[in-house]
């Protein structure tokens, strides 16, 4: 009796250890419109994006998908959370796209209507 008792206060033990490191996580929020920039080259068709600071992104796996084209591009966000104008994509005025930032397996998402420019949450895509 004495072993199984042990055993259970083990077994007690080591799963209050587990969840007391398990600590819910804080969603990152999605992408600010106003923090995003696009250069569109409109006689090539192709466009590049950049954000601008936000430490909520740092180190951040960003991708920046065209939803109008099917394509897009994938990199990284700096340790401040920027992000440094990326190779073109292809884009026209008044394509939809969206762009996610991923940190530690969280996602936050935004989708713009492109233009040239500074976007705007006026320029949100419509659900």
């Amino acid at each position: 009796m004495t072993s199984w008792l042990h055993r259970l206060s083990l077994l007690v033990a080591l799963a209050i250890g587990y969840l007391a490191c398990v600590t819910p996580s804080v969603p990152i929020p999605p992408p600010s419109p106003e923090k995003v920039f696009f250069t569109l080259d409109a006689e090539e068709g192709f466009a590049t994006f950049r954000y601008g600071p936000d430490p909520s992104f740092a180190d951040a796996v960003v991708y920046v998908f065209n939803r109008d084209a099917g394509e897009g591009i994938i990199t990284t966000a700096e340790s401040n959370g920027s992000v440094l104008d990326t190779p073109p994509f292809p884009a026209i005025e008044g394509d939809e796209i969206v762009i996610t930032f991923e940190t530690d397996a969280q996602l936050g998402s935004t989708c713009v209507t492109i233009r040239d420019g500074q976007s705007n949450s006026g320029l949100e895509c419509e659900q």
